[in-house]
């Protein structure tokens, strides 16, 4: 398979999952349900954003391996601009993982709606120009 192919077809999923993650933000409050739906979301799109990014550096000659370089090198050739949320969100995903916990969920939605879903938008913007 073409690598060039790969990220834009990651970036179809990406995008798909934007569209889902907007759907969420674009509501002024959700239940406690719902904002299970918002962290899983947010966690889905993540994955296929940091993927989608390794393709593309990939495809440009850079050698990544982990989410981390993968933000980094990002970072250095200004494909995503805050750098230092890409690893706050990164690191985050531990929280994300505790939705039982209703301040914990409450506590990640708050950082997906005031942080990372800005991060996020702005990384699918950017990868759109380039298709």
């Amino acid at each position: 398979m073409n690598v060039d192919i790969r990220w834009k077809q990651r970036f179809s999923n990406y995008k798909k999952a934007i569209i889902q993650l907007t759907e969420f933000m674009e509501k002024p409050e959700l239940n406690k349900f719902e904002v299970q739906g918002l962290i899983q979301c947010f966690e889905y799109t993540f994955e296929l954003a940091w993927k989608t990014m390794k393709d593309y550096l990939e495809e440009q000659g850079f050698d990544v391996k982990s989410p981390r370089t993968t933000i980094q090198i990002a970072f250095q050739i200004q494909l995503v601009k805050d750098g230092h949320m890409w690893i706050d969100a990164l690191e985050k995903r531990n929280l994300m993982a505790h939705t039982y916990d209703e301040n914990r969920a409450k506590e990640a939605e708050k950082l997906i709606r005031t942080e990372y879903y800005q991060i996020l938008k702005e990384l699918f913007i950017t990868l759109e120009g380039l298709i």
